[in-house]
């Protein structure tokens, strides 16, 4: 008996739903490494840019920067730079806030892709049992031995198998480097918006610095104006 491989694929059920289940798979990975690719961001060259954008004007330059970027690390500090009137510690809790959204949207689709990697090979196993009862049912419908007869269960329980196997690995190894990636990012939006924060402040104390010169200058100038005038009033009294 000769089998036929796309007919046995045809007559598996088990294999429409592991057929179902790499097309999910597939979209899922093609869609989350668009997503990465477009969020790409150097952490390194952004923190040098608002650097500079803080030296040559202030907040507001960072701030309108930032709005350019639809990048995670960007919309952190922007929800940062948005909200610098309320003080460090409401920015960082903005910054950490705004990060967690980021990291939400990082993960999106990532669950379903860990759950294929997981049951993929149970569902390729169940096909395997099938195929292995088949077997048995077409031997006992025949009433003969040999391996014509138990060759097409033998065949589904196989192709099962490997099916199983094909959603599961790929599905498996994408979950894994997705996520490490979510890390990685989120590790990097963390130091970035530690240094972000410091540049910020050491920004707002130059900008701070003039005046608090020009307010010790007057408060000088008051001072000797005060102590020339003092003796002038004492020789009048004698």
């Amino acid at each position: 008996m000769e089998v036929n491989f796309w007919e046995t694929v045809r007559e598996s059920p088990t294999f429409i739903v592991l057929f179902g289940c790499s097309l999910l798979v597939v979209t899922f990975i093609i869609e989350r490494w668009l997503y990465f690719r477009r969020t790409t961001l150097d952490a390194n060259a952004f923190v040098s840019a608002i650097y500079k954008n803080m030296q040559s004007g202030g907040p507001r330059a960072c701030l309108h920067y930032c709005q350019t970027l639809q990048k995670p690390l960007a919309l952190v500090v922007r929800a940062g730079l948005e909200n610098l009137a309320l003080g460090e510690k409401r920015v960082k809790e903005m910054m950490e806030a705004t990060a967690l959204e980021e990291k939400i949207k990082l993960e999106r689709f990532l669950s379903i892709l860990g759950t294929m990697g997981n049951i993929a090979p149970f569902i390729g196993l169940l096909g395997t049992v099938i195929g292995i009862i088949r077997a048995f049912h077409d031997l006992a419908v025949s009433g003969s031995g040999g391996p014509s007869v138990v060759a097409a269960g033998i065949s589904e329980a196989l192709i099962a198998t490997a099916a199983g196997l094909f959603v599961a690995i790929p599905s498996a190894i994408a979950y894994n480097f997705f996520l490490r990636r979510v890390g990685t990012i989120m590790a990097e939006i963390e130091a970035a918006t530690r240094k972000v924060r410091v540049i910020i402040g050491i920004g707002q104390m130059h900008e701070q610095a003039p005046a608090e010169e020009a307010h010790e200058e007057a408060a000088a100038m008051r001072h000797k104006r005060t102590s020339r005038v003092a003796p002038v009033r004492k020789a009048t009294s004698v």
